[in-house]
């Protein structure tokens, strides 16, 4: 499903146009980003928790050739579900 799709879902459920739904999905989207950026979490009772991760440098290696590369440290999101979730998908 991609956002536009998930933005009709959403209209259909919740008695919205789809560009209401579009405004909701993209506030709610934005929203866990700046939070995200702040490096809270953000935590939705029964689907999950979005978390920043730092990834310290580290060394790796070119497949092609086997030298060393050296990884600069970064930052990613984490997503751990809930339960209900979890549940839901097995």
């Amino acid at each position: 499903m991609r956002k536009p799709e998930l933005a009709a879902a959403i209209a259909e459920h919740a008695d919205l146009t789809k560009d209401q739904a579009n405004r909701v999905l993209n506030a709610v989207l934005e929203e866990i980003t700046s939070a995200l950026n702040r490096k809270d979490s953000v935590t939705l009772v029964g689907f999950g928790t979005f978390v920043q991760r730092h990834r310290g440098a580290r060394t790796g290696k070119n497949p092609q050739t086997g030298e060393p590369v050296k990884i600069k440290a970064s930052n990613t999101v984490a997503f751990k579900p809930g339960k209900s979730l979890k549940d839901a998908v097995n």
